[in-house]
């Protein structure tokens, strides 16, 4: 492990090949990029559009990154139960196209992943272990864990899975943006929402998680790691928290994920361990509350 600076920069940062990442406009790719300054490499669509594998291909020999953070992909959890394939071919397909760009490169791949992985074990009341059976509910989940499993064909990968990623948009709270910004536009305009109580899982802030992987660029500990704020909550508590620290008065109803009714399920536990990720020394995870300040203090991270 070749550790970090004192401001937390691998050592690497500004060497020949620079490092790209994907998805750049997207609200973790946009914050690595702020992170790495000028070793960052932007990638974004439609320019780069992951579906055209000859052109991803092109434009990732052109640019010789020494390190590929993989930060796009389809999100959109209940619309790829209606168009799994498409989820797939992003998600999935896409990725594999990746992986044997980065073998030809002899270029590092940080594939992101998430906790919808997991959620098969309906009596699951632990923190899940990287190394845990994995058991995906939803279309969406499944096609990142197709994704891990061809990543890890290549030897020099991360996988960073993590969850309910929010930031701060630039402006203002943007609704559909994260689930931080959409309830902070929601709350004032209805006075009253229903919120999901009975998932358990650790919404993490944006800056946190960037900061974890830029360590984790600057290490060779290759493998698959957890990277989530500390502790855990339910989307309901979380709510309740976020209108607490925002000064709103919102009436929350906790309402079963059987009574939103989504298009694709979601675990009911999903909560991740990040023991790993704290093995190997890095920047500190805060717990989801403290990150939740942080987010509306307006402190960067890194």
């Amino acid at each position: 492990m070749t550790g970090i600076d004192a401001a937390g920069r691998p050592p690497q940062e500004g060497a020949a090949g620079g490092i790209a990442v994907s998805g750049a406009d997207g609200q973790l790719g946009a914050e690595v990029c702020r992170q790495l300054g000028s070793a960052a490499a932007p990638l974004i669509w439609p320019e780069f559009e992951l579906t055209e594998h000859a052109a991803v291909r092109a434009r990732l020999t052109d640019l010789q990154p020494r390190v590929l953070i993989h930060c796009a992909a389809y999100t959109q959890v209940d619309r790829a139960e209606s168009e799994p394939e498409v989820c797939r071919a992003v998600n999935a397909l896409a990725v594999e196209n990746l992986v044997a760009i980065c073998r030809e490169l002899d270029c590092v791949l940080v594939q992101l992943s998430t906790d919808y992985v997991f959620g098969a074990d309906a009596q699951r009341r632990t923190p899940y272990r990287e190394g845990d059976p994995a058991g995906p509910l939803s279309v969406y989940g499944s096609s990142k864990w197709e994704a891990e499993q061809r990543v890890r064909a290549w030897p020099r990968h991360f996988i960073v899975r993590t969850c309910g990623l929010y930031t701060r948009s630039a402006g203002g709270p943007i609704r559909g943006r994260n689930f931080v910004d959409t309830l902070r536009v929601l709350g004032p305009e209805r006075g009253e929402l229903r919120v999901v109580h009975d998932q358990l899982c650790t919404p993490s802030y944006v800056p946190h998680v960037a900061r974890a992987i830029r360590f984790l660029i600057g290490t060779q500990a290759y493998g698959t790691y957890h990277v989530v704020n500390a502790g855990q909550t339910s989307w309901y508590e979380f709510a309740a928290e976020i209108f607490r620290l925002a000064g709103q008065s919102v009436r929350l109803e906790p309402i079963r994920s059987d009574q939103y009714g989504a298009a694709a399920a979601r675990p009911k536990y999903s909560v991740l361990s990040t023991a790993k990720y704290g093995e190997l020394g890095g920047p500190e995870l805060p717990d989801w509350q403290a990150a939740l300040a942080e987010y509306f203090a307006g402190a960067d991270a890194g």
